[in-house]
């Protein structure tokens, strides 16, 4: 018999489930509600469901809505056997505000933001504040309120991983008021357009992406 020094080739999606696991109840453990969602193999994510047509990230579970949960217990059973994405409810912990990079980066980092690998700003903030009118019309926000979901750090996309620009940890998991951050995110994006400009082309929220 033969022996070898080389290690079998373990996929990277099973090395990271332990550490997404971690992710999902550090957030359950301040009050963030909790999901799994599809994960990638291939070049397509899968949930787990036979026959699911979805082919980007989408949630792992029916009735996700009322399904989120900060319960460890639960979370821990989710991730026991798969390398689930870690998706975060939105619309009761917090609203998130998706903006493009251009507004992002020059955005406030009074509170936790999120980066995706395609170049979007998440902006946590407290719930409930409607978007400004300068902000509404831009086809390139969306907030992220009851009913959506966003997918945090350090789940993987295709193109590469979700981080933290702005860690929770740094403003002691306190969110900012939207209000604010909008006010911010404004100023940011200079004068209004003149009448007549064409609209920059909608990016989808996470819960339309996932029709």
């Amino acid at each position: 018999m033969q022996w070898t020094s080389r290690q079998p080739f373990v996929p990277p999606s099973i090395l990271d489930r332990p550490l997404l696991r971690r992710a999902a109840l550090r957030y359950a453990a301040h009050g963030w509600p909790v999901m799994p969602g599809s994960f990638l193999t291939g070049n397509r994510f899968d949930c787990g469901r036979p026959g699911c047509p979805i082919t980007g990230c989408h949630p792992a579970i029916d009735s996700w809505v009322t399904s989120a949960t900060d319960d460890p217990a639960r979370i821990t059973d989710w991730w026991r056997r798969h390398p689930y994405t870690v998706l975060l409810t939105t619309g009761t912990a917090f609203d998130v505000l998706e903006v493009p990079a251009s507004l992002g980066r020059h955005g406030p980092d009074a509170g936790p933001v999120a980066v995706t690998p395609a170049g979007s700003w998440m902006f946590l903030v407290e719930p409930g504040t409607a978007l400004r009118p300068e902000l509404e019309r831009r086809l390139d926000v969306v907030r992220h309120g009851t009913g959506s979901w966003i997918p945090a750090p350090p789940s993987r996309t295709a193109d590469g991983p979700v981080r933290w620009e702005v860690p929770p940890g740094r403003s002691q998991w306190r969110l900012p008021d939207s209000a604010r951050v909008q006010e911010r995110l404004v100023i940011a994006q200079g004068p209004a357009r003149r009448p007549g400009q064409p609209d920059i082309p909608r990016q989808l929220s996470t819960a339309r992406r996932a029709a």
